[in-house]
């Protein structure tokens, strides 16, 4: 078998007496591109033992069960002995066209039409491989040449109005395919790609499990199909629909790579590492499995191998957020501060609601010693009530940099009293009417529509912006991200019952984590305990490895009084969030405290009281730690002190009580 012998090519042996049969040149292009090549499938599939006869004959079949790769070696065996077959080269492009090589297809497609293939003849092939490559002029252009009816050029230019903006004139196009043919998984695969695209997640997946269910063969509508069930339920169910998808193809690089990136985001790195070594051998060279090798390479601890992986990915690092993050990163660590600096200023520039990339580069400005480029790019976090410590604390050093100690003084004043207060719902700077002119002028666009919410909230319309934010939720039902913006929007109105029913809409679309986030607090505050604690376990059982998820379950634990069974999840997030996070470390002092084992919890509670002194609740920890150690003179000390910031709290005022006996 041809896939068994991947990445090898398998050698033929010329024989001097063959030819491929004479077609017409169009007819040979139609019957290979489309699947009509009965007389010559036949005529490929006569009794052979060896030579491109088979190779033809096997490649068809690959090609047929799903296997490309397989299919595209035969193909090539059969260009290798005759390279001067214009069926051949066909065979080979539309191979290339099922893995998703644009250049390797647009160059087969070159060499059939010097064989003699008639140019306009495969125009719809050229459109397609010239789509792959992101030349969208030349996919029109080529497209419109092509055959009135021809539906691989129909689906071509769908692609082409989507990426352009018009999602109507695209689905219109793939509609009139499947009206003609319903069961067509090609159409229905690139139906459900643009409305993924689109953030139709709802559209998106009523597509994808038409593709798989009529394309049970094709690994491409199987591997949407797992992209789709990886957004709307989690990593852990998204990976039978990868392992589906390879096992028709094993080298098939979409689903290896998206197979990849979700065995790593689950913790299975050894698994990770042997698909991204697959993607490899079907796409040398390739930057996204490059970067992911890098990715695991720093997680392990190895700084050199990441940088040396990520110097051989090339420009990735100019163009995916996360490369930029990583990039960023390990110049962070050499001390190479201005070329951290670039990396995290593309990533701000490209997501300027990243607090965490805005952290990051605060932080390599104050090393470089840009302190007022620090402080501006923390004004957003500095603006909250509930600003983390870690920023406050980096404020406060840019401020002294500065030279204003008394800014300095305030910010550290805050990160001592930790993130007690609370912050204003929305900060909107312009006027109503500017943020109304610009979601009128792009109605499509979601971000202006949801600062047009906004704006109206601060403005105080506030029926406006919930009218606003129900219509617009009405208007798009399969949008995660317009039915989580209902639910903010109630929230900040006070309607909760409602803001939960909208974030449960949203969590059917797209289970992710700033969804289950809002599900999980919205159930809190309705008073539906049960239900948010089986959202949370819902999340963690397909995202095994979130930090924030783990975070929030082991402060239940804490807070339920079963500290000691959080132990492990708490120090599992300390590790890979380091010690700057006082409520992370005084649930760890109350965990130990549990325990019983007053030592270490003692050295919990007094790191967590050096980052905020003056935070009641991680005072009052602190001394229940030094009264777990024995120390009950600290420990009196530590809850006069909490008494002293917090007087009406009945549990500290207990703790005091108790420890003056």
């Amino acid at each position: 078998m041809a896939e068994a012998k991947y990445p090898l090519l398998r050698t033929v042996r010329r024989r001097r007496s063959f030819r491929l049969p004479h077609v017409g040149m169009r007819g040979a292009a139609l019957a290979v591109l489309l699947l009509t090549s009965g007389a010559l499938a036949v005529m490929m599939m006569r009794p052979h033992s060896r030579g491109p006869r088979s190779a033809f004959a096997d490649a068809i079949a690959a090609i047929d069960r799903g296997n490309y790769s397989a299919g595209r070696n035969d193909a090539m065996a059969v260009v290798s002995s005759h390279p001067g077959s214009p069926a051949a080269h066909m065979l080979l492009a539309r191979a290339y066209l099922l893995l998703g090589d644009g250049l390797a297809a647009d160059m087969e497609l070159e060499r059939a039409i010097d064989s003699g293939i008639a140019p306009a003849s495969i125009a719809a092939a050229r459109a397609r491989a010239k789509l792959l490559q992101g030349d969208i002029d030349r996919a029109r252009n080529l497209a419109d040449e092509a055959s009135p009816g021809d539906a691989l050029a129909a689906r071509t230019l769908a692609r082409v109005s989507a990426s352009e903006g018009d999602r109507y004139e695209a689905e219109r196009a793939i509609a009139a395919i499947l009206q003609k043919t319903p069961k067509d998984a090609a159409a229905l695969t690139d139906l459900g790609r643009i409305r993924f695209e689109a953030g139709d997640i709802g559209g998106a997946s009523d597509a994808a499990a038409r593709a798989a269910k009529f394309g049970k063969n094709d690994p491409g509508a199987l591997t949407l199909q797992g992209e789709l069930v990886r957004v709307r339920y989690g990593l852990t169910a998204a990976l039978p629909w990868f392992e589906a998808a390879l096992r028709r193809d094993a080298y098939f690089y979409p689903a290896l790579i998206e197979y990849a990136a979700t065995l790593g985001d689950v913790g299975r790195h050894a698994d990770m590492l042997a698909a991204t070594r697959r993607a490899l051998a079907a796409r040398p060279g390739d930057a996204r499995s490059l970067f992911l090798q890098a990715t695991l390479a720093a997680r392990a601890g190895k700084p050199v191998l990441a940088r040396a992986l990520l110097q051989r990915a090339g420009r990735i690092d100019q163009t995916i957020p996360a490369a930029m993050l990583l990039s960023g990163g390990l110049d962070y660590r050499d001390a190479r501060y201005e070329q951290a600096i670039g990396d995290w200023r593309r990533l701000v520039e490209a997501q300027p609601m990243n607090l965490v990339a805005r952290r990051l580069y605060a932080a390599a400005l104050l090393r470089s010693g840009d302190a007022a480029g620090a402080l501006d790019m923390l004004a957003p976090m500095l603006a909250r009530g509930d600003a983390d410590t870690y920023s406050l604390t980096l404020a406060a050093r840019a401020a002294e940099r500065s030279g204003d100690r008394l800014s300095a003084g305030r910010y550290l004043d805050r990160a001592a009293i930790g993130g007690q207060q609370m912050s204003g719902i929305f900060g909107i700077d312009g006027s109503l009417a500017a943020f109304a002119q610009s979601a009128a002028a792009a109605p499509g666009d979601p971000a202006l529509q949801i600062a047009l919410i906004r704006a109206r909230l601060d403005k105080g319309d506030v029926a406006g912006g919930v009218d606003l934010a129900r219509t617009l939720a009405a208007q798009n039902p399969g949008d995660p991200v317009m039915q989580r913006a209902l639910g903010d929007t109630l929230t900040a109105v006070g309607r909760d019952g409602e803001a939960t029913e909208a974030y449960g809409r949203a969590a059917d679309l797209s289970f992710d984590e700033a969804t289950m986030l809002r599900l999980v607090d919205a159930l809190g505050r309705t008073g539906q305990a049960r239900q948010a604690s089986a959202a949370l376990s819902l999340y963690l059982q397909q995202n095994p490895q979130s930090l924030v998820a783990n975070r929030v379950r082991a402060h239940w634990l804490v807070t339920n009084g079963q500290g000691a069974e959080a132990i492990e999840a708490l120090e599992g997030v300390r590790q890979a969030a380091g010690d700057r996070n006082s409520a992370l470390l005084t649930d760890l002092t109350l965990a130990y405290v549990a325990a019983g084992e007053g030592a270490v919890a003692r050295r919990y509670g007094q790191a967590a009281y050096a980052l905020t002194p003056l935070d009641p609740a991680v005072v009052d920890s602190y001394g229940l730690a030094l009264a777990a150690d024995q120390d009950i003179r600290g420990a009196r000390q530590m809850f006069a002190k909490a008494t002293m910031l917090d007087p009406r709290n009945p549990t500290i005022r207990a703790h005091a009580q108790q420890a003056a006996r």
